[in-house]
């Protein structure tokens, strides 16, 4: 609903929304001005942050988002990096000692021969 000023008279004709509420005009403003941060940006600030070289708080100010916003973005990646973890051996490790067994062989032969010391997978 619009309704047209004519109370000053350089401004006749302009058009003014119906009366709104402040806050709602805040918040209007702030949904169309909100910066987008893309998977780049958001692992970028993360691990800054996992670095360890300045505190979270100043991250954040710097970057110009919410803690809360920059702790849910770490959850997020930790969580994606053990799913990827995971999703490479579902149960932890190999499913039989054979397997294991077999793929030292294999590497063997694809290093030449020698013999390849086998690390428990973590």
């Amino acid at each position: 609903m619009y309704y047209t000023v004519t109370s000053h008279p350089r401004e006749k004709g302009v058009q003014m929304p119906a009366k709104k509420d402040s806050e709602s005009i805040v918040r209007d403003i702030k949904r169309k001005t909100r910066k987008k941060y893309n998977a780049e940006e958001k692992i970028r600030i993360v691990l800054d942050g996992l670095r360890g070289e300045e505190s979270i708080a100043a991250i954040c100010r710097r970057e110009g988002i919410h803690p809360n916003l920059y702790y849910n973005w770490s959850k997020d990646f930790l969580e994606a990096g053990k799913k990827a973890a995971v999703g490479r051996h579902p149960t932890g490790s190999h499913k039989h000692r054979g397997d294991r067994h077999k793929a030292g062989e294999r590497s063997a032969q694809t290093t030449g021969g020698g013999t390849v010391a086998e690390e428990p997978c973590a």
